[in-house]
């Protein structure tokens, strides 16, 4: 096992391609980044284990905003879980909570459920639950695997210090991934005050796309988008990062 292991966020496909490339341990396969990632198609899932052979994390999230899900949103997450899985998912990262903020401890162990032996993850719904060490308590009874986090902080940078923590106060319990706000400056800062063993990094590049540029008054996306360009995982500052994190 590396001494430290470096997750790829990744919204695609060709994110999971250039992440082996640039020597990735492990991915995270979401769609749509730019709402905080949410569940990936099939189609996503078979072309990124076709073309690569790195551990995919696939995220179970059937909407943006928050996470009280309505019983068919439940119902759609259970099913697009069990989908993946079947079709080569290596684990599913996933968050339920109440309408206070506290974890949804019976639709989580439904999830667990669901997964059997493979591995879980609870995802940075933790960084706004109300008391973070509850949260983790009721997570390793329930057995998951690992909690992703930003510290409760806009940055992991900023949320180091409760990363530290959580480190300390699980004691083995469950294992704590560092994410969010992970860059080439500050990654090597980050590692030394949490003491993590591995970290969640996304760094993207524009990619462009020049097939809806002949009419500049149309827009698919939210207003204001442009529809010229796109993100795809930046392979050079990936690697950049990977030697900075790994270096002794």
């Amino acid at each position: 096992m590396p001494k430290l292991i470096v997750e790829a966020c990744c919204g695609s496909a060709d994110d999971v391609i250039e992440a082996q490339k640039a020597g990735a341990n492990r991915v995270e396969l979401n769609s749509n980044l730019s709402l905080g990632g949410l569940t990936p198609s099939l189609g996503t899932l078979k072309a990124a284990k076709e073309n690569t052979e790195l551990p995919i994390m696939a995220m179970v999230r059937p909407r943006e905003s928050g996470f009280l899900y309505t019983a068919a949103e439940f119902r759609a997450a259970l099913l697009d879980a069990e989908a993946l899985l079947a079709n080569g998912a290596d684990g599913i990262v996933f968050g339920f909570l109440n309408a206070d903020g506290t974890i949804d401890a019976g639709r989580c162990r439904e999830m667990l459920r669901l997964a059997g032996e493979k591995q879980t993850v609870f995802h940075r719904a933790i960084d706004v639950v109300p008391d973070w060490r509850a949260a983790v308590d009721l997570l390793c009874e329930l057995g998951v695997t690992r909690i992703l986090t930003s510290g409760q902080r806009a940055s992991v940078f900023d949320g180091a210090a409760t990363v530290a923590e959580m480190l300390r106060y699980t004691r083995g319990r469950i294992e704590i991934l560092p994410g969010g706000g992970i860059r080439t400056h500050n990654v090597r800062e980050i590692i030394a005050r949490t003491g993590c063993t591995q970290i969640h990094i996304s760094p993207h590049r524009v990619f462009l796309d020049p097939s809806a540029s002949g009419n500049p008054e149309i827009h698919f996306g939210l207003p204001g988008s442009q529809e010229d360009r796109c993100q795809i995982l930046d392979a050079e500052e990936f690697r950049k990062m990977r030697s900075l994190a790994c270096a002794d």
